[in-house]
């Protein structure tokens, strides 16, 4: 029998509380961290990227198999969980830490998410340009162990943040209930 081999995607899309539920209750996703990636300072912690001072971003680092839940399906599952037309951030959360991007972990996943949002730049529910970045995967880290699956350690106070926020009454808005 041969070894699975997962692959890693990352996202960046705001609060990462919010980015992780949506990609844990796949099938195929194996994890899904909390952390910072695409700055500059070695190990942040969450006081040093929220003074917008490191260049990082709020992301999820996805482990997953392909062959069970597709990366083409995390791209379409990832555009339905933020804003991409907004500059300044997601919601609520605003700075650049907070702004969405897409880092690529190969050629292939630059590839497919360039086709992807140029089908949502033509298709898509948006009247406004997509300004989503697409970026190469740098060192990723993990976010504190508290960060880490938030919506399971406080179920109020997240789906309070959610809700508060803007981004579920967003996401219903153009993509409908779930």
């Amino acid at each position: 029998m041969t070894e699975k081999q997962y692959e890693k995607a990352s996202f960046a899309g705001g609060c990462f509380w919010c980015m992780v539920k949506p990609f844990d209750e796949q099938p195929g996703i194996k994890e899904v961290l909390s952390g910072y990636t695409g700055g500059n300072v070695e190990n942040p912690t969450y006081q040093q990227v929220c003074s917008e001072t490191t260049g990082h971003y709020e992301a999820v680092q996805i482990t997953f198999d392909p062959e069970v839940y597709p990366y083409e399906k995390l791209l379409e599952l990832y555009w339905q969980q933020i804003d991409p037309t907004d500059a300044g951030g997601q919601f609520y959360d605003r700075g650049q830490s907070y702004q969405t991007a897409i880092f690529y972990h190969n050629e292939k996943q630059k590839q497919l998410a360039e086709e992807s949002k140029q089908k949502l730049e033509e298709t898509g529910p948006f009247t406004k340009p997509i300004v989503t970045r697409i970026l190469p995967a740098s060192d990723f880290y993990p976010a504190e162990e508290y960060h880490q699956h938030y919506y399971k350690k406080n179920p109020d106070r997240y789906n309070a943040y959610q809700t508060g926020s803007g981004r579920n009454a967003f996401i219903n808005k153009h993509w409908g209930e779930e």
